[in-house]
């Protein structure tokens, strides 16, 4: 079960980037000046990309900032959480 977890927290918000750009490449495409970014974006802070995609619209104003946040913290903890419960793998690793 933790495993299944993981694996969609991981692939999760990739897998619907990936298909809302399948399904709307042009809204996709303009939301970012570049492909590299877009790529990079994908690849490392997804949650972020995911949420800016949904406030993109009409742009990032009022409430939309608390959404765009989220994703933040969403990818802030998916690197630290894996980083800080694995700590006591880590040989030589003291508390």
């Amino acid at each position: 079960m933790c495993c299944m977890f993981t694996s969609l927290v991981f692939f999760g918000p990739r897998l619907a980037i990936l298909v809302w750009w399948i399904i709307s490449p042009v809204y996709v495409g303009a939301a970012f000046d570049h492909w590299l970014l877009t790529l990079l974006s994908w690849l490392f802070i997804p949650w972020t990309v995911l949420m800016y995609l949904i406030v993109y619209p009409g742009g990032i104003v009022g409430f939309d900032w608390v959404i765009l946040i989220l994703g933040i913290l969403a990818d802030v903890a998916s690197y630290a959480g894996g980083f800080w419960g694995n700590r006591d793998q880590v040989p030589g690793y003291a508390d």
